[in-house]
């Protein structure tokens, strides 16, 4: 028997989401503890039959102030804070009366679900707990003598610790259960303060609270020997974090990582517009197009590098077909991601066991701004989403000659994909449909140089005689510091280019571009992603 139990006798319970609570609060009745509670609590526990004291009782204060006021009291935090072997501390709680409290049960206000719910200022501002975060942090560091629940979750372990040990709550579970409640609140006042500097407009407030709860621990990080675990925050952003997981097995690391890339990037292309398919290998696109249908654009965007695609992430705009999951299902695919999915779909995929299939149910809002975080040695880096999107952007053609409305629309879609490719970015792209992806690379010639490869391998692979580049578009995703890059990409075949513009070179660019015969466009904005 450990020698760390701690009998619970008297129980405070004040909680928002009262999932679960008439059973675990009717086992502990059942045990002889004493139930005390608060407002909806107390009705839920009085209406199901169960013998409970209003707090009130306790602080001899009714609740005030539409119940801000009701537990913020010395007979309450002195119940649970007095430590029970401190004599100055029993002496003082026997003058005043306050009696001591052995469980504390309480989740908080949903003010997470008040912002996401788009609720009024106001609203949002009702919905801060304050007497329960304060219980909560007194309830933890009291640990040593009280247990403290925060999560509907652990009712099931306290209940368990109190059949084992005779009624009493175990040193290792109460300090478990102190550290999950002192992360809730960290995490609480870190969706409150940034709440609050979103209302500001504050883009670069002086402190920045993080927080988020586990959604699932993984088998491993990046490679076997680094642990790891994925955590969701308040943001409701659809994708990989809200998607529902139809079938297949655990995601990895790496899988989460590569699933958010694709599924941010498909999120580029409107469905009412066309069909939309995106192929992610580490994180970037190689193989991107839009057709009538998913499944011809699935088929052009793995004719662009079909070798690549091999255990690849594959991403949609629109629901998945019972024709493009037969023809996604041909290739290795680790996962499919779509907003949903047609019941003959998912029996095609559930085919193959371990492919995993989410559906997120929306596609996230490109244009919609957030924050993107990236830690470094000692702090991390926060910035707004690049949430630019071409549409949106002026256009200048800078070359003597004009793209044509083809070649713009293909300008157009090139430039929607080098957005999600690791800079350097060079995009090939032709009938809406890459072609060519230079990725990541020192300078932006190499990466030139190698998408034009992808193409002419690609083609090779289709069995054509000539390179797919051959009458493509080019993007890039920030300016060309040298005209090479943009020669490169003419001497592959592409006919016109988009870019950001804006190097000291520019005239130079230019003046190769018109020798060459190209058009160009400038859109004034880059998308470099590290």
């Amino acid at each position: 028997m450990p020698s760390d139990l701690k009998r619970v006798s008297r129980a405070l319970l004040s909680v928002s989401d009262k999932s679960g609570l008439v059973d675990f609060a009717r086992a502990l009745s059942e045990r002889g503890i004493e139930l005390v509670s608060t407002g909806g609590t107390h009705k839920a526990l009085s209406d199901a039959g169960l013998p409970v004291k209003d707090v009130s009782e306790l602080t001899g204060f009714p609740e005030m102030m539409d119940g801000r006021v009701k537990t913020l009291h010395p007979a309450v935090h002195g119940g649970l804070l007095g430590i029970r072997e401190n004599p100055e501390h029993q002496a003082a709680m026997l003058a005043h009366g306050i009696q001591p409290i052995d469980l504390l049960v309480v989740n908080l206000y949903p003010f997470e679900a008040t912002v996401a719910a788009g609720k009024p200022y106001d609203d949002c501002i009702e919905n801060i707990d304050i007497g329960g975060p304060a219980m909560i942090r007194a309830a933890a560091k009291n640990h040593g003598d009280v247990a403290v629940v925060v999560d509907g979750a652990d009712y099931a372990a306290v209940l368990d610790d109190l059949s084992a040990y005779d009624g009493s709550v175990t040193l290792a579970l109460r300090r478990r259960l102190a550290q999950k409640a002192y992360a809730r609140t960290a995490a609480y006042d870190a969706a409150i303060s940034n709440w609050f500097a979103g209302e500001l407009g504050e883009a670069t407030p002086p402190v920045r609270a993080l927080g988020g709860a586990i959604a699932e621990v993984m088998r491993y990080g990046e490679n076997p020997h680094q642990s790891a675990a994925f955590y969701r925050t308040p943001e409701s952003r659809p994708g990989v974090a809200t998607a529902r997981q139809v079938q297949g097995k655990q995601l990895s690391y790496n899988n989460i990582n590569d699933t958010d890339a694709a599924y941010e990037a498909v999120a580029e292309f409107a469905p009412e517009r066309s069909a939309a398919i995106v192929i992610v290998k580490h994180a970037n696109p190689c193989g991107v197009a839009e057709g009538t249908s998913l499944r011809e654009a699935y088929e052009k965007a793995l004719r662009c590098d079909p070798v690549s695609a091999f255990g690849g992430i594959v991403a949609m705009n629109r629901p998945l077909d019972a024709e493009a999951a037969k023809a996604i299902t041909e290739v290795f695919t680790e996962v499919i991601i779509a907003p949903d999915a047609s019941e003959e779909a998912i029996a095609i995929v559930a085919a193959k066991k371990n492919l995993r299939l989410l559906l997120a149910g929306a596609l996230p809002d490109p244009r919609a701004e957030g924050l993107t975080l990236r830690t470094v040695a000692g702090g991390f880096l926060a910035q707004n989403r690049d949430n630019a999107v071409v549409d949106a952007m002026d256009l200048k053609v800078v070359t003597k000659r004009a793209p044509t409305d083809r070649e713009l629309e293909d300008l157009r879609f090139a430039f929607r994909v080098a957005k999600h490719v690791k800079s350097n970015a060079i995009v090939y792209a032709k009938d809406l449909a890459t072609v060519g992806i230079g990725a990541g690379q020192m300078s932006r010639v190499d990466s030139s140089r190698i998408a034009a490869w992808k193409a002419a391998e690609a083609a090779k692979a289709a069995g054509l005689p000539e390179t797919l580049a051959r009458g493509s578009v080019v993007a890039s995703d920030a300016f060309f510091p040298f005209a090479d890059g943009l020669l490169a990409a003419a001497e592959a075949g592409a006919t016109a280019v988009i870019q950001p513009g804006g190097s000291m070179r520019d005239d130079e660019v230019i003046r190769a571009a018109d020798e060459a015969g190209l058009a160009m466009v400038f859109t004034g904005h880059r998308h470099f992603r590290h």
